[in-house]
């Protein structure tokens, strides 16, 4: 894919973070405008209650690369990165790269996405767990549970993915159409991983190191319970049973790195 005709939204839900809206707005914009690229930022509101909204169409007056898409009432995460979808989809891009407003993803780290997308990657997924990829302020707990999760996950999947839980991916548009996602909430990552073992042909990782939440921001609403763990498990188990996500997928193709 030639770069200049490169295009990609970054895609972002948010439910009440009125504390860190603008900084994860600004961040994102900025680093946007730095590259060469027809680029957009979609934030999908999810039904915020506080002054989430208002926080949004106050910057979205002077920031042309804001796009505001709003649920009246709270969806989920699922709906919310399905509507984000829709609307990359309707603004022609050919990627969608999906952040946390919370930057624990760092908005820095977008160029790395793209050198992935410029090489045709149909998939592009940060790592904490491979390449120099790492976390800084996360409880140890924490940490060795996911990484002991992701380990799990990757050998059921079959796919080249060290970190399949995180969050901070970027997509084919293309494929993203072909997908009848349907969880509400964060397992939608796991479920996206199911359909691309059947779609995808060529996976790339871009280590990254993720941080702690800050202490003014809305503490995160994952926790971690037994119903949790196997709202996540059951897509790499699915999917290590050789069980299409939908009827209508065909075999899967082979897999390979984008990039050596």
């Amino acid at each position: 894919m030639c770069p200049t005709n490169l295009s990609f939204a970054v895609v972002i839900p948010m439910f009440n973070e009125e504390a860190g809206a603008e900084r994860c707005v600004v961040e994102v914009c900025r680093e946007l405008g730095r590259l060469p690229y027809r680029s957009r930022l979609i934030v999908v509101d999810d039904g915020s209650s506080d002054g989430t909204a208002a926080i949004l169409h106050r910057i979205g007056l002077a920031q042309p690369l804001l796009q505001v898409v709003t649920h009246p009432v709270n969806r989920g995460y699922g709906a919310a990165l399905r509507t984000g979808v829709e609307a990359a989809h309707d603004g022609r891009f050919d990627y969608v790269l999906f952040m946390d407003s919370d930057l624990t993803n760092s908005p820095a780290d977008v160029p790395r996405f793209v050198a992935e997308m410029e090489r045709g990657a149909d998939v592009v997924k940060a790592t904490r767990y491979s390449g120099g990829g790492g976390v800084r302020g996360v409880p140890f707990s924490r940490w060795i549970i996911s990484a002991v999760g992701n380990r799990v996950a990757r050998t059921l999947f079959g796919i080249p993915i060290h970190d399949c839980t995180n969050g901070f991916r970027a997509v084919k548009v293309s494929l993203l159409k072909q997908m009848e996602l349907r969880e509400r909430r964060f397992p939608v990552i796991m479920e996206e991983l199911h359909w691309c073992r059947f779609l995808a042909r060529t996976y790339a990782e871009v280590p990254v190191v993720l941080t702690a939440r800050q202490a003014d921001q809305r503490p995160t609403a994952f926790v971690y319970r037994p119903s949790v763990f196997w709202s996540y498990l059951r897509y790499p188990v699915l999917a290590f049973l050789r069980r299409p996500p939908a009827a209508s997928v065909g075999p899967r193709p082979e897999t390979t790195r984008a990039s050596a």
